[in-house]
């Protein structure tokens, strides 16, 4: 689902496609307002209203909820999974171990972490997510 908004995310760098990620969350939001959008994901409306100003603290979590509100999307519990496993079918894909990544990324966040996070065993951000994901699809071209 979110790795689904760009069509070739590896020719993006990954704050570019952060931007792009955060533009289509503003996008959603602006369509059914920040108010419905805090009741409809639960978040309050003060983190809805900064979702959209620095999406490398946004938690995927908030992130994976703002994007669960397009009409033809599945949940965000779904929504998370599907983004591991793009990370993870990414990884393997590129031949990319988390310690090639991790150098990849010029040691941003460490090997360790990022299987954590890849794994769902440690939050992401959705900034994490477009730097591993657009540094991943880049590899894979």
């Amino acid at each position: 689902m979110i790795q689904d908004i760009v069509q070739d995310p590896g020719s993006l760098s990954p704050a570019a496609l952060r931007r792009e990620y955060e533009s289509t969350l503003a996008e959603i939001i602006d369509s059914i307002g920040a108010e419905t959008a805090a009741e409809r994901t639960g978040i309050d409306r003060e983190r809805i209203n900064a979702i959209t100003a620095d999406a490398d603290e946004i938690p995927l979590s908030e992130a994976a909820a703002v994007f669960a509100l397009r009409d033809d999307a599945p949940d965000a519990e779904t929504i998370e999974a599907e983004v591991q496993d793009a990370l993870l079918m990414g990884m393997t894909t590129a031949v990319l171990d988390v310690e090639t990544l991790e150098s990849q990324i010029d040691g941003q966040i460490e090997a360790r972490a990022i299987q954590q996070k890849v794994e769902g065993r440690i939050p992401m951000t959705l900034g994490e997510f477009a730097l591993l994901y657009g540094t991943i699809e880049a590899r894979k071209a």
